[in-house]
């Protein structure tokens, strides 16, 4: 089946003009499928349902002889027109339906209610995320006026920006090492060998006594990623990030080394998870869905069987997509809240992410990711903790392409403590030519009186991968 290839029209109405009412067909389908899956043929609650089923497709069939609904991004639509307010008001309704397996109904004038009701069993009887073609079903029931299945998105793949899978350009020596062997470890899981502890803890010696104190380094972690990794160059930087966070905390650092190494192996249970899901370029389904929320429990239980690791590292990866009161979030084990240490490493996976490249998105600008942090304090993020790592990080973290209110463009060296909207930066070729490459400039100068200089007026999107050498 194909959607309508124009978009349709939106109608205001809850019913056709011959009283047709699509939302009415949604529910009835669904009471239809659910009654016949909980009752024996025959009974009185399935004839009802079958008996209102019929009754709201008949006006359609009468009239037109033929009756298309789909569903389409969330909205029903009824032979090409879509109802949107509709939908809008009975979200719930729509869900129910498209949870039974499918999205289109396409039903012609002739069909009788035993066709309705061996089309229901059919449904009900069949796997809501099977792969198995529904027409041969219908076909060997002598359902011939009937037709159910899911919508194909048209392959729009062809359009997706093709971003690198690693960074690109020259990379701190020691940040480089560490993502060799976080490659190394990681990809051992995807094998179905699991790392041995120690090296783990050879990555987690260079990672907190090396690549933390790299300003390069930091730079490259915090700045703007123009590539897509979800395995090992992303668990490097939420590592990096955690390691941040939880010494701004004040944590010990018997904690800070705990939640390195929980962010460092975090998303192990997406080795688990198809490459076609997690790189997919468009919504994923709810069977998709369904696949990747589980990868926190695969990733925990992978966790468990590892001799050697730190006794919280399963469950930070079981508990980094909670809400951190407990109110929700992935996967459901009880409103309690997660522990402190998966507290932290969900704030960084979320900035982490959204300064990465997706296959759906470009990456987002530090301070974007910092007011993404911002909406979610408080709901899903920890605040106090959101607000631990904004001061850590800053409003421009290191690494960041800014340009000043004089046109000086240049990379974020170091902050100015107590002053966060005015950092050092080193200047860059791009902006103003006169300017001398590696300039230092502090933004945080002062005039006679007491008046800046200057000011951060934007932050740019790096169109090449820039070097970020130290600050002497």
């Amino acid at each position: 089946m194909t959607t309508p290839s124009a978009m349709p029209a939106v109608r205001q109405g809850a019913t056709r003009d011959d009283g047709v009412d699509p939302i009415a067909i949604v529910k009835n389908v669904t009471a239809l499928v659910r009654s016949t899956g909980l009752y024996p043929a025959g009974h009185t609650v399935v004839q009802q349902a079958l008996q209102a089923l019929d009754e709201t497709l008949r006006p359609a069939l009468d009239s037109d002889g033929t009756l298309r609904l789909d569903v389409i991004g969330g909205d029903v639509h009824l032979d090409g027109r879509a109802y949107r307010q509709e939908s809008m008001a009975h979200p719930q309704a729509v869900v129910d339906f498209t949870s039974l397996g499918l999205d289109s109904l396409h039903v012609e004038r002739g069909v009788t209610r035993d066709e309705l009701a061996a089309m229901a069993a059919v449904l009900a009887g069949r796997d809501a995320g099977s792969a198995e073609p529904i027409a041969p079903m219908l076909d060997a029931r002598g359902v011939r006026h009937v037709s159910v299945g899911r919508l194909i998105p048209l392959d729009t793949r062809w359009r997706t920006p093709e971003w690198p899978d690693r960074p690109q350009g020259p990379l701190d020596p020691d940040y480089a090492e560490s993502l060799r062997m976080a490659e190394e470890a990681i990809g051992g899981f995807a094998e179905g060998r699991a790392p041995g502890a120690r090296a783990v803890r050879d990555l987690l010696q260079l990672l907190v006594a090396k690549v933390a104190h790299s300003q390069a380094a930091l730079g490259q972690i915090l700045a703007v990623k123009q590539y897509e990794n979800h395995t090992y160059c992303h668990s490097v930087n939420v590592a990096i990030l955690s390691l941040l966070l939880a010494r701004h905390a004040g944590l010990s650092e018997t904690s800070v080394a705990a939640v390195v190494e929980g962010a460092l192996l975090h998303d192990v249970g997406k080795t688990r998870v198809p490459v076609s899901i997690i790189k997919k370029p468009a919504a994923l389904s709810k069977r998709e869905r369904r696949i990747i929320e589980r990868h926190p429990v695969i990733g925990a239980a992978m966790l468990a069987s590892v001799a050697g690791l730190g006794p919280l590292t399963p469950t930070i990866a079981l508990e980094h997509h909670r809400y951190w009161n407990g109110s929700g979030g992935y996967p459901e084990v009880g409103a309690h809240p997660p522990h402190l240490l998966s507290q932290i490493v969900m704030i960084a996976d979320v900035y982490e992410a959204a300064t990465g490249a997706r296959s759906y998105r470009p990456p987002v600008l530090p301070e974007q990711a910092c007011l993404i942090l911002a909406k979610l304090a408080g709901e899903r993020l920890n605040p106090h903790l959101v607000r631990a790592f904004l001061n850590a990080v800053t409003f421009f973290p290191i690494g960041s392409l800014v340009r000043t209110t004089l046109d000086e463009v240049g990379i974020v060296v170091r902050t100015t403590p107590g002053d966060p909207l005015h950092p050092v930066i080193t200047t860059v070729h791009e902006g103003n030519p006169s300017l001398a490459p590696g300039l230092e400039i502090d933004t945080s100068r002062r005039d006679a009186t007491g008046a800046y200089l200057r000011h951060i007026a934007e932050t740019l999107r790096p169109s090449t991968p820039t070097a970020i050498s130290p600050a002497a």
